[in-house]
């Protein structure tokens, strides 16, 4: 059942998609911190699910585009990944007490983050509205609506809150934020119609409406464009590793097969920067 997938897919998703190779760049590698070269792998913390960025496979293992292209960026630098499942909320604070090497989470890079940890950017998202098909919602006029998020999410910190304040401001109802642990949730309760949209990064918002098998569809034009970063403590020369990397992987077009083999290739960034919020 359709209605049964939205919800719980993270658990039965068979989509296959291609594995992209990449070679250990040993200059690259050597710019590692002496701790990670140790180790010989990356501690990463994920929240999961956000399809198709992050989530589980019919066996449980995590995957998804962020995994593809951080699992790419480690073998250009050597290493292996260690992915552990974490509470969204938890990965910075986790990050600042040296528990995670690298937050992988479509994290938004934003300037009040970058006050915690460092970013290395990975991607360009925007904010993605959508709506049960044929009814008709503004995200900029959506007063008084019940509007589904992800906690903690950008979305859910920021944007709805900001509109829900303006509403108030001109005398209009607020809008009804219905937060939900799950991106998964949040989308089945749009399907459902137990909201009446649901905000979210714009990758995730196309896999869910094409997921839906034509019950949601967009609504209105994506907004708000905004990298998705690696984090990493601050000052940690890791961000730099990171970034050298994935640049390697941009310039010999690694990167773009990944991006493309998720269908997320609008987001593809031609250079990766440290710390590179717009807002």
């Amino acid at each position: 059942m359709v209605l049964t997938g939205c919800a719980e897919n993270t658990e039965g998703d068979t989509t296959e998609v291609t594995k992209v190779s990449a070679e250990k760049v040993d200059a690259i590698a050597a710019t590692l911190p002496d701790k990670v070269k140790q180790a010989g792998k990356i501690v990463v913390g994920v929240n999961v699910p956000y399809q198709p960025n992050e989530y589980k496979d019919a066996s449980g293992k995590i995957v998804g585009f962020d995994v593809d292209l951080l699992d790419a960026v480690a073998a250009t630098l050597g290493l292996t990944v260690d992915y552990q499942e974490s509470a969204f909320e938890k990965i910075i604070p986790a990050i600042q007490a040296g528990t995670y090497d690298v937050g992988m989470s479509s994290i938004t890079d934003s300037r009040e983050r970058e006050q915690q940890v460092d970013f290395t950017t990975y991607f360009n998202a925007g904010i993605q509205w959508a709506q049960q098909t044929g009814k008709t919602i503004d995200p900029n006029n959506a007063c008084g609506k019940r509007v589904a998020v992800q906690a903690t999410t950008v979305e859910h910190t920021e944007e709805i809150p900001a509109k829900s304040a303006k509403c108030v401001a001109e005398g209009k109802p607020p809008i009804d934020m219905k937060p939900f642990d799950e991106q998964s949730a949040a989308t089945n309760a749009l399907v459902l119609g137990q909201v009446d949209a649901m905000s979210a990064d714009s990758p995730v918002t196309a896999y869910a409406i094409k997921q839906s098998e034509g019950k949601i569809e967009s609504s209105g034009p994506l907004f708000d464009s905004a990298p998705y970063g690696w984090a990493v403590q601050k000052g940690s020369p890791l961000a730099v590793s990171l970034q050298k990397a994935l640049q390697h992987l941009i310039d010999n077009g690694k990167y773009g097969e990944i991006t493309t083999n998720w269908g997320v290739e609008s987001g593809q960034i031609k250079t990766s920067v440290i710390n590179g919020a717009v807002s």
